[in-house]
């Protein structure tokens, strides 16, 4: 789906599309999460408040009980991020009685460790920074992230305990083999991993599973009016941080968003899809990944996604 797509005409309201599978990847899902809980000492859960946090927020649950998780949920803040996500984050974190920790770019912009070439720069790359600096502070030997194989390409290579060396930087051909779901944790003094208890899923399968356990999610996930204008092939949300520029047509589209992020790089596609099933339906027809249908900041190269992995990103 690119920004020419438009609606679909006629949204069906009933779907027969199998969920069975979706157990097993639950219940690889909770192995994981507990696996973690088991073989690290300062794991930590990075939370956005996202569609695919929150799918792991609830397989946590599942694992552990409502105010039981243990280990912190992490937050890095570019300070950009859609006021709707955030506050979002802020009540389920408090819902589940869990610890929240939140580290923001703007504390790295301060401290000097992060300088943006312009004042309009995107954030989100130096979020890197942010993140081992974080890492840094708290010790954190593991993070559970909710990055997915179908997403983009760089992050098909991962492991689901992809090895990270005491820079915090992401080599494909040092990653260690996972054959028959067993696991190498072992670490050197500075080491971490990040670990992907929902490699496996597709967008497809997070949505089913947001249908059948009725998640709750930020509403820029469905349908909603919303100024946009058209730029390389995208839809780009007219906002403070994202002014149209000269000669440029603002319009007031239906759009939703199907990932989220900072608000610099993340761009909306047309949609009228209201419910969790009708973005079941929607995604079926999807011929383009959520990443290259909505971020700005993958666009920049072929490669753009891997030289940030081994510069720490997530």
């Amino acid at each position: 789906m690119n920004a020419r797509t438009e609606p679909t005409a006629l949204l069906q309201p009933e779907h027969h599309l199998s969920s069975a599978h979706l157990d097993a990847l639950e219940e690889e899902t909770i192995f994981i999460l507990r696996e973690v809980a088991a073989a690290f000492e300062r794991p930590t859960l990075l939370f956005s408040g996202g569609k695919d946090s929150l799918v792991m927020l609830k397989c946590a649950e599942k694992a552990f009980g409502t105010g039981n998780i243990p280990y912190p949920l992490l937050m890095i803040d570019t300070g950009h991020n859609f006021p709707e996500v955030t506050d979002f984050r802020d009540f389920r974190a408090k819902e589940l009685g869990a610890e929240l920790i939140v580290r923001s770019v703007e504390d790295s912009m301060a401290r000097g460790t992060v300088r943006l070439a312009h004042p309009g720069e995107s954030r989100n790359v130096h979020q890197s920074v942010t993140l081992l600096e974080a890492i840094e502070e708290f010790r954190f030997d593991a993070l559970i992230g909710g990055a997915r194989r179908d997403e983009e390409k760089a992050r098909a290579k991962e492991r689901i305990f992809s090895h990270r060396d005491s820079f915090g930087q992401w080599q494909p051909k040092a990653q260690r083999p996972e054959l028959w779901t067993l696991f190498n944790t072992r670490l050197a003094p500075g080491e971490h991993f990040r670990v992907f208890p929902i490699s496996n899923w597709t967008e497809l399968d997070v949505w089913q599973y947001i249908e059948r356990e009725q998640i709750a999610l930020p509403s820029l996930y469905y349908a909603h009016q919303r100024e946009v204008v058209e730029r390389r092939g995208l839809l780009v949300p007219v906002t403070p941080l994202t002014p149209a520029k000269d000669g440029e047509r603002v319009e007031t589209r239906t759009v939703r968003f199907r990932t989220v992020g900072d608000v610099t790089c993340t761009c909306p596609v047309p949609s009228p899809a209201a419910t969790p099933g009708q973005i079941v339906i929607e995604t079926l027809a999807a011929d383009v990944s959520e990443r290259g249908a909505t971020r700005m900041d993958d666009k920049t190269s072929e490669a753009s996604m891997e030289k940030r992995k081994k510069d720490g990103y997530f």
